[in-house]
């Protein structure tokens, strides 16, 4: 069992001690109460509830200090165990008396439940929890016991560690010294072989700039002739935009004369058709209907392009709805 599972087992105990406490105090003191009264003199009955309340509360007392102490490993001696006994036969002589006086057997044991559960549920988690606590110190000392050999165990390697780390230390001194020997022998050829490469890469580094200049040039004359394309395809392009400029210009306003001209011969057009004044008859729907999309470009009234083309309203104002734009109310 862990930590966990040790202190979930200590608050289930700690919580049903003390809910069957709280239980039997509220019980004892409703049942105590009227024969407290019956039996105190009628000035003083308002103290009638203050016994089962000293006596509930010596037993709160009691549960309490017991579960400090369970929980420390302690012992309070005989003196905690007398509180306790005497306050649970108190209680359960309190709550018994009055049904005793009367005979009532049954309402003697009916009674007797709360006290009697009181008495034996205080003596029961006192024995819990010395229990646990006895368990958790015996857990507690076998993990200090795991510790110490662990510890032990970890000092014995040190040693260990530390012994084969001279003896390599050792071994690796005498072969630094064979080095060393070998490392002076070996320091002259090493210095000539050096002197020869420092010679062999200083005519390398000399070709290698050599060929770099080479091509710095070569790419510079490179890039003088791109920067020279560049420029004239940049000239070209904008010699090109500035004709396709000049182009669009002269078609949008040739564009722009048509339209114009197409504007104005509509105008003509229609103060033509709307200068012939009211139709003497029906006119053919051709040309009414020409008449009515000139009345209706001009903004005149329905009645008025009925008037000139000699068609009904109602027909007029059918034209006038398709002349209208989508969306928009007849």
């Amino acid at each position: 069992m862990n930590g966990v599972q040790t202190r979930s087992a200590e608050r289930a105990l700690s919580g049903g001690t003390w809910l069957i406490v709280c239980g039997a105090m509220l019980y004892s003191i409703l049942t105590v109460t009227p024969l407290m009264a019956e039996h105190t003199a009628g000035a003083w009955d308002w103290t009638a509830p203050i016994l089962p309340l000293v006596v509930d509360a010596a037993v709160v007392i009691v549960v309490k200090l017991d579960d400090v102490l369970a929980r420390l490993g302690g012992q309070g001696g005989r003196w905690p165990m007398v509180l306790r006994w005497m306050t649970g036969l108190m209680t359960l002589a309190l709550n018994t008396a009055d049904s005793a006086l009367n005979k009532d057997l049954v309402g003697v044991a009916v009674h007797a439940v709360a006290p009697l559960l009181l008495i034996v549920t205080a003596e029961t988690s006192l024995a819990y929890r010395r229990a646990i606590a006895a368990a958790v110190a015996a857990l507690e000392a076998q993990q200090q016991a795991e510790r110490e050999r662990q510890e032990q165990a970890a000092r014995e390697r040190a040693a260990l560690a530390r012994a084969e780390a001279r003896e390599e230390r050792e071994h690796a001194a005498q072969l630094a010294r064979e080095q060393r020997e070998h490392e002076a022998a070996l320091a002259r050829e090493q210095a000539e072989r050096e002197e020869r490469q420092r010679r062999e890469e200083r005519e390398a580094r000399e070709r290698v700039e050599a060929a770099e200049r080479a091509e710095r040039e070569r790419r510079e004359r490179e890039r003088e002739q791109r920067e020279q394309q560049r420029e004239r395809a940049e000239r070209q392009a904008s010699e090109r935009r500035a004709r396709e400029r000049a182009e669009r210009a002269e078609r949008e306003a040739r564009e722009r004369r048509e339209h114009q001209e197409r504007e104005e011969r509509a105008e003509r057009e229609r103060a033509a058709l709307l200068a012939r004044g009211p139709a003497n008859g029906k006119l053919p729907e051709d040309d009414a209907r020409q008449i009515v999309a000139a009345a209706f470009s001009a903004g005149l009234s329905v009645r008025s392009a009925a008037e000139l083309c000699g068609w009904s309203v109602g027909w007029v104002s059918t034209r006038y709805a398709e002349h209208r734009p989508e969306g928009r109310a007849a």
